[in-house]
């Protein structure tokens, strides 16, 4: 008699045993799919007149072709042994143990031996059928895709029933979520017999996307309707026009955006604010509509606000921090961020800045009267902790003395909260780990100590430029540029550290060569050590590089190549840069005061480079530099929070002022010894708006003076605005600085004193003093460290002037546009942006016209 499922709990109560007793026996286990011996059906013994007891002689499993045949005998709960009476409970409850383990389509149960007291059974089974193959009808291929990642059947499974209603409704569930309502689902097991597989049809009719055609918000008063609507950002009406935010229904979102509207009310002083009852009103085809009733309740101001077990402050000096006062709205998000919020500034920062790591504070509602509410804050101090060990994991490529001299939490010190977080954010700002993946997990010990754990996950650091062709008649152009930024110096001998080349030592190496046939040439060499020494952030940085220019007749260019043509003017420059900086601990260790000296050599020969009259000679350019800069941005790839300033001077040795007031040198050594003071102002700031959407405002000035007013102000370090702020292969750009301007040509911005010679191919000197103010949103696509990408819109605005009485700060070149970032750590920032700019260039642009462009490797400035 076969049981399956269905009948199985019927049938049961009538496979009872009714056997005699007696054996020795042992177990017999079929494996593959034995031929069945003789055998009698264990229902056709059940005698109900008269019962009989036998014990069991033997136990056979038969029939399965993939599971362990000793394990489905275990599964039936009997043994050999056991006593078992026929008709009676025993046998039928093993039959329902198996069939309830969900792995067997059918199970019979037979006799195959019985004497006076013995009884040998042997169970024949069916395997269930397993899934080999599913297969999606009624969706388009890429959502095939998606839901065999949302629905994750494994293939090889056993198919059963529940296996089968679970992905009913996980196939419903991710068509619900995209606002198909009335999606229906029908699964189908298409057997194959001979392999004992089976293939799931799931076939899916996903109906119109229900829309919501109203939302009615009855029972609001107080609060404006348009901001309450404005909270629900997931659920909205249908509207022409709305794009971005869509009026699909969908429940998940819908709930969540009621549980916003109640934080929103929360926060606004109203804490008993309630959805009291909502409802879904179909409307009879794929629109819906929605009836929230609210209950606002009143407004709550707080009263008074008291302290319980505090013992180390008083009252008035904890009232200070937290910054809760008489007749405040009564916000309790508000609240929470003031006792556990920001770092440095709530009130759980002044406890555990101090040591006490077990501190917490807990509000509670001592008395509430009409619209007032009295707060008590009770606070538990406990004991001071101090940091025994610091641990430090996922350093697999940068060494431990590198990270260790980031952490501000040292063995020995006090607890920490602020300290805790400004070591994450110096380990972010390092550039060698993953911002995101950056870990804290303090450990608190029994002896009142504290372990702190650092976890890092490293991230490619090393960066390559490299683009290339052949020019035609110029020949070889292109760039080659490598950036290796955890550099080891000290394993350079080392030659199984070599992969490229030896890393884990936090310095910085960059090479990079630029060229541009015979034409242009351009090599440069830097290194920087960050801790010189090894104990304090003292940065030690040397650079050097040499530049070619060579020009040509352009006929004879285009004629000849630049391989055999004659060069008609040549310009060379060599630059040498040492500099020396260090971290300040005044006003606060964000500072940091850099200097460097540098030398420049320009050697020009018979060559325009400024269209100032001064072709020939030999100009000597000697820079002291100084620097003093603070940054506390939180994350260099995708800032949210902080800034970062710098003011800095650039000085030549003031030749004019020992030479007598009469000296007019010859024209080629107007410039033998180049005079000038600079001096250079750039500020950023960041600040989450709303989500994950972010503001940087940026400002940038800067001023290039002389001595005394015997000497002119040279064609050196002047500043030409427009386009990208690159300052690609043009000689003049070596000795000038060139700040972008989106909206308008590269370094096309002129000065007011050179418009009438724009566009007549004469070059700009470029001006003395410049202004740019830029204000940019910034939303994150993605975070990952292999890719950060970003989106932005931007309004600047900017402009150089050739002399201080032309200088008017008002007068700028306005522009606004989209762009986006991509920050990969092979290729470091590559930027594209489509500027709109308003004003007119004259001989350059007329008002009104887009550019794009294109950056890689900076940041515009």
């Amino acid at each position: 008699m076969k049981h399956s499922l269905s009948t199985a709990l019927g049938a049961i109560a009538l496979m009872v045993g009714l056997f005699p007793a007696s054996v020795s026996a042992q177990v017999r286990i079929g494996a593959g799919i034995p031929t069945a011996p003789p055998a009698t059906p264990v229902s056709d013994l059940n005698n109900y007149a008269d019962p009989k007891e036998y014990e069991i002689g033997g136990l056979t499993v038969t029939g399965t072709r993939y599971l362990d045949p000793n394990s489905l005998v275990s599964l039936t709960g009997l043994k050999i042994g056991d006593k078992v009476r026929i008709p009676g409970e025993a046998l039928g409850s093993s039959i329902r143990k198996l069939m309830e383990s969900g792995l067997l389509d059918d199970v019979e149960l037979f006799a195959t031996n019985v004497t006076d007291s013995k009884i040998f059974l042997s169970f024949q089974v069916k395997d269930r059928p397993r899934l080999m193959k599913v297969n999606f009808a009624g969706v388009r291929k890429g959502e095939q895709e998606s839901l065999k990642d949302k629905v994750k059947l494994n293939l090889g499974r056993v198919i059963t029933p529940t296996v089968t209603k679970n992905t009913q409704l996980a196939v419903r569930k991710f068509f619900v979520d995209k606002g198909y309502l009335n999606t229906k689902v029908k699964t189908t097991v298409i057997p194959d017999s001979a392999r004992n597989n089976a293939t799931m049809r799931v076939t899916v009719d996903k109906g119109e996307k229900v829309k919501i055609r109203h939302i009615a918000l009855n029972g609001r008063k107080e609060v404006e309707e348009s901001k309450v609507r404005l909270k629900m950002k997931g659920t909205k009406e249908m509207r022409f026009g709305r794009l971005f935010t869509p009026s699909k229904f969908v429940p998940k979102k819908y709930e969540e955006d009621k549980q916003k509207l109640i934080e929103y009310y929360n926060k606004l002083g109203y804490r008993d604010a309630a959805v009291e009852s909502d409802s879904i009103i179909n409307n009879g085809g794929n629109t819906i509509d929605l009836v929230l009733n609210l209950n606002e309740g009143q407004r709550y101001y707080v009263r008074n606000v008291s302290f319980e077990g505090n013992y180390l402050y008083t009252a008035d000096r904890l009232r200070e921090v937290l910054g809760v006062n008489k007749g405040d709205i009564y916000n309790t998000e508000d609240l929470e961020k003031k006792l556990n919020g920001t770092p440095g500034q709530d009130l759980s920062s002044l406890y555990m800045d101090d040591g006490y790591l077990y501190f917490s504070a807990t509000p509670v509602e001592k008395a509430i009267e009409g619209d007032s509410i009295d707060l008590e804050i009770r606070v538990f101090e406990g004991k001071q902790a101090t940091i025994n060990r610091v641990i430090l994991n996922g350093n697999t490529k940068t060494s431990d003395h590198v990270v260790m001299r980031q952490i501000r939490t040292l063995p020995g010190q006090k607890f920490s909260k602020t300290q805790l977080i400004r070591t994450q954010r110096e380990l972010a700002t390092l550039g060698y780990f993953d911002p995101e993946k950056i870990g804290i997990n303090p450990q608190p010990q029994n002896d009142g100590t504290v372990d702190i754990e650092y976890t890092v996950e490293e991230k490619p650091s090393d960066q390559i430029e490299l683009s290339g062709g052949w020019g035609g008649f110029i020949g070889f152009v292109g760039t080659l540029g490598l950036t290796f930024n955890n550099f080891s110096a000290r394993n350079i001998t080392n030659m199984n550290a070599w992969r490229p080349l030896p890393a884990g030592d936090g310095q910085r190496l960059s090479i990079r060569f630029q060229a541009n046939g015979r034409q242009f040439q351009t090599y440069s060499l830097s290194f920087v050590e960050p801790w010189l020494g090894g104990r304090k952030p003292n940065a030690l940085s040397v650079s050097i590089s040499s530049t070619v220019f060579r020009q040509f007749n352009q006929v004879d260019l285009f004629s000849r190549g630049t391989r055999n043509a004659t060069a008609i003017g040549d310009y060379k420059n060599v630059a040498v840069t040492v500099g020396l900086g260090r971290q300040l601990k005044r006003p606060d260790d964000f500072f940091s005061l850099s200097h460097s000296l540098t030398y420049q050599r320009y050697d020009l020969n018979n060559i325009a480079l400024f269209g100032n009259g001064y072709n020939n000679g030999l100009s000597n350019n000697f820079t002291f530099n100084t620097t003093l800069s603070r940054n506390s941005i939180d994350n260099p790839q995708f800032p949210r929070s902080g800034s970062s300033f710098s003011l800095s001077g650039s000085f030549t040795p003031p030749y004019s002022v020992f030479r007598p007031k009469d000296y007019k040198p010859p024209v080629e050594d107007r410039f033998k010894w180049v005079e000038y003071h600079k001096w250079m102002f750039d500020a950023t700031w960041y600040q989450t708006v709303v989500g994950k959407l972010v503001l940087s405002a940026r400002a940038h000035m800067g001023f290039l003076g002389r001595y005394n007013s015997r000497t002119e102000i040279g064609p050196f370090e002047r500043f030409v605005l427009g386009g990208s702020g690159l300052a690609g292969q043009g000689v003049f750009a070596l000795a000038q600085d060139i700040v972008g301007l989106r909206g308008y040509p590269d370094r096309q911005v002129y000065t007011a004193d050179n418009n009438r010679i724009a566009g007549t191919g004469v070059t700009s000197q470029g001006g003395v003093v410049y202004n740019k103010f830029v204000s940019e949103l910034r939303y994150p696509v993605s975070l990952n460290p292999s890719a950060t990408i970003f989106v932005l819109g931007f309004l600047e605005g900017g402009n150089n002037w050739g002399s201080y009485k032309q200088f008017n700060p008002f007068d700028l070149k306005r522009s606004a546009g989209v762009g986006a970032r991509i920050f990969m750590p092979a290729f470091g920032l590559i930027g594209i942006d489509y500027g709109w700019g308003f004003d007119p260039i004259p001989g350059v642009q007329k008002a009104n016209t887009g550019q794009f462009h294109f950056t890689i490797g900076q940041q515009f400035r």
